[in-house]
């Protein structure tokens, strides 16, 4: 194992979860975003000998890690992929269905603590901000996107709003020289970005390309559809996110799952057609009380979600 495998994460609302999951001893459970295997264990805790569980991370560091935390357990599988190929994966092991499905949304501590990823802007290293380490990176789209479209990127994924003066800054930047490291691309920055009382001005920044790299929103979006479809009757879906474009995709499908009907209100009689598909467990979002949050302070933006499928 790599020496930088001393892989740390704290997973967030850990015992919230677990315990919304309902581990039954003989069920089948995937935890669709491994990182350190925190949740993971917390599973197997639960698990009886007949007990099954499929775990997935895209990142490589994480996969290395767990099969060797892992790997005198016979009731736990790892798999190196995307959650977006929860289906294929299921497919490939014979599984239909599974009794509940947990996705920790974004970037694990070991990510943004690890310099040479490149996913702080805290510490300098060179752009990357793959979680797969394949495909375009961080350096890629700020070094040879168009100014118009980084802008957009900047705004849709970021919300940022001096994402137009942000991308001139950053295209002025780099006809001077490449922006390589993160200080290079927070410096661009802050030639044009305010000092913020609270947080860093690059945040939102960092934010929108980490999302745009790893195609975060459009794959989460795809994979919840699939989720709903792969759970048992009673099977239960839980979503714990950190920021708020992530948080509205969850709550609007989890939202329209749990509709009986979405026919305008005028209407006489309901000609959707539309089955409800679940119950929300948590119509109020889960958030980390003040102990949780003081001892983890990432855990502040976290909100999870939890449906029920019928």
């Amino acid at each position: 194992m790599n020496d930088n495998l001393n892989f740390y994460h704290k997973t967030v609302l850990i015992n919230e979860t677990i315990n919304l999951l309902n581990v039954k001893k003989s069920g089948v459970y995937v935890d669709a975003t491994l990182g350190g295997g925190g949740l993971s264990q917390k599973i197997l805790d639960r698990l009886g000998n007949q007990g099954k569980l499929i775990s997935i991370d895209v990142d490589q560091d994480a996969i290395d890690y767990c099969k060797q935390k892992f790997n005198s357990d016979s009731r736990i599988q790892i798999f190196h992929s995307n959650f977006i190929d929860l289906d294929k994966i299921l497919d490939s092991l014979k599984i239909n269905s599974v009794d509940g499905i947990c996705m920790d949304l974004g970037v694990s501590s070991h990510q943004i603590d690890c310099p040479e990823r490149g996913f702080s802007y805290m510490k300098d290293a060179p752009l990357d901000m793959r979680m797969g380490k394949t495909g375009k990176s961080a350096y890629d789209v700020v070094n040879f996107t168009e100014e118009e479209k980084l802008s957009a990127i900047i705004w849709k994924y970021g919300e940022e709003k001096f994402s137009k003066l942000i991308a001139k800054s950053i295209c002025k930047s780099r006809k001077l020289k490449k922006i390589e490291t993160t200080f290079d691309l927070v410096n661009a920055i802050e030639k044009v970005v305010p000092k913020y009382k609270f947080g860093h001005s690059a945040k939102k920044t960092f934010q929108a390309i980490r999302i745009y790299v790893n195609n975060e929103l459009e794959n989460l979006d795809i994979a919840l559809d699939k989720c709903i479809k792969l759970l048992n009757t009673n099977g239960r879906l839980l979503v714990l996110s950190f920021h708020s474009l992530e948080d509205r995709i969850v709550k609007q499908k989890m939202q329209f799952w749990a509709k009986k009907c979405v026919c305008p209100e005028k209407s006489p009689v309901c000609i959707c057609n539309k089955k409800q598909e679940a119950i929300l467990l948590n119509k109020k979002v889960i958030t980390a009380n003040e102990t949780e949050i003081e001892n983890n302070p990432r855990s502040k933006s976290a909100k999870l979600r939890v449906c029920q499928k019928i």
